[in-house]
């Protein structure tokens, strides 16, 4: 069994944000048995991690160290979008726009303190939407 769906996440500030919670409340993936939840960022200035979700700190180094290796002021060709575009491409190459996860009995079978972030590399980005593709047996 197949379903697709769409979420739109809401406008976030640059940093890194758990939405563990919007992707495990969308209603079709409780009638999964086993299966898997594969996810896709459509966008290329952001991306998607599967880490830590306890320790919020966590989140806030990440984002320090995602700045040491791709900072604002390196020597980039492509600047028409802003200081803050190039480097969030080169975030996004590092980290990924796309995940996959198990699901087993309707939720996603991730480990005792996994999440998943929205790394928002833009200062002011809009709305950042994800394909879910859910695929399993009910």
């Amino acid at each position: 069994m197949w379903h697709q769906t769409l979420i739109t996440i809401s406008p976030k500030a640059r940093g890194i944000h758990l939405i563990t919670d919007k992707i495990q409340k969308i209603p079709e993936l409780r009638s999964y048995k086993i299966g898997l939840a594969h996810l896709l960022l459509q966008h290329t200035s952001a991306s998607l991690a599967l880490n830590e979700s306890w320790d919020p700190d966590v989140r806030v180094d990440m984002e320090m160290m995602l700045n040491r290796f791709a900072p604002e002021d390196a020597p980039y060709k492509h600047t028409a979008e802003g200081p803050d575009d190039m480097p969030a491409h080169v975030k996004t190459c590092l980290v990924g726009s796309q995940l996959t996860v198990p699901i087993t009995d309707g939720k996603l079978n991730l480990g005792t303190w996994q999440g998943i972030w929205l790394c928002e590399h833009r200062d002011h980005a809009g709305a950042r939407k994800i394909v879910v593709t859910l695929q399993g047996t009910k």
